[in-house]
């Protein structure tokens, strides 16, 4: 693996501003959900200006959560994890996602935001932020130029690869998935990193040689199950920090890969917001969207 992998220099870094028993679900969102989320009367235009004013901030990510998760519900319901995302689902959790972006670059907004949020709003962005923040200090601009996107699989698909892998080696798919979703967003970043690693889980040739068990490194499922393979010989599922250092020798990389899987454990649509997440970069000339709603191509 390399210290340095495609997604560490491009999504991580750009602070700007991802189906029945395979949701791992906890049943429907709360009534009180349900309310705050029927105030939003469409989801928000790509380039809606975010407010800065705390109280302004932190409701606002309130009810664009709110209404990502029942967009999600109704996603699931209709069987769509096997189907990309809906628009609506991309346009709420683009919000979502550059709320959290705001809350990155600017840490006294920060702070006072989660002052005014509780309960697991305020958990989900603690653990994001913490994410973003460890990876963000991994990064450094990037030639747009030089930058391969492309579309993701479906979650549902991809998620039967991550439990298929489960199964086989026992590390867990949370844990592979936030592997995925840090290295390549699922997919969507297709560029070699500095130091040659490709594919939707980044390996570089000898691990790939190694572990990929005679697999196509660019191939999602193959890729996958080599990346289970790599970190069950590395020490997981016993000791996932370990594991996670062995295939990226950096402890903010293995902090940020641990805070996505705890989200994701917790909340049942965590999964699909990081799926539906968009790639960001930040070039020598300022922060670009790649892909997605309102991505400048």
């Amino acid at each position: 693996m390399s210290l340095r992998s495609a997604l560490i220099a491009l999504f991580a870094l750009a602070s700007l501003a991802g189906c029945g028993s395979d949701t791992d679900g906890r049943g429907a969102a709360p009534a009180s959900q349900a309310k705050a989320a029927v105030q939003e009367s469409a989801p928000p235009r790509p380039d809606r200006p975010l407010p800065r004013d705390p109280n302004l901030l932190a409701e606002r990510l309130r009810k664009t959560r709110d209404s990502l998760h029942l967009a999600i519900d109704r996603w699931l319901a209709a069987g769509g994890p096997r189907e990309r995302a809906p628009r609506e689902v991309k346009l709420y959790a683009l919000d979502h996602q550059r709320i959290h972006a705001l809350m990155t670059r600017r840490g006294r907004l920060s702070r006072a935001v989660l002052d005014r949020l509780r309960g697991s709003v305020a958990a989900e962005a603690r653990d994001i932020l913490e994410a973003r923040r460890e990876l963000s200090s991994l990064a450094t601009p990037v030639p747009r130029r030089r930058i391969r996107t492309g579309k993701a699989l479906p979650a549902g698909v991809l998620l039967r690869f991550y439990r298929k892998a489960e199964r086989r080696f026992e590390v867990r798919w949370k844990l592979l998935a936030a592997v995925n979703f840090v290295e390549s967003a699922f997919g969507k970043v297709r560029s070699k990193s500095t130091a040659g690693a490709q594919g939707p889980m980044q390996f570089i040739p000898s691990t790939w040689e190694a572990y990929g068990m005679g697999g196509d490194v660019h191939d999602p499922h193959d890729a996958i199950m080599g990346a289970a393979n790599y970190l069950r010989a590395s020490g997981a599922p016993e000791n996932n920090r370990r594991a996670l250092y062995a295939y990226n020798p950096s402890r903010s990389y293995v902090d940020a890969v641990l805070s996505y899987t705890r989200r994701i454990r917790r909340d049942r649509h965590a999964y699909f917001t990081f799926h539906s997440w968009q790639v960001f970069v930040r070039t020598p000339s300022g922060i670009v969207q790649l892909t997605g709603p309102g991505a400048d191509r």
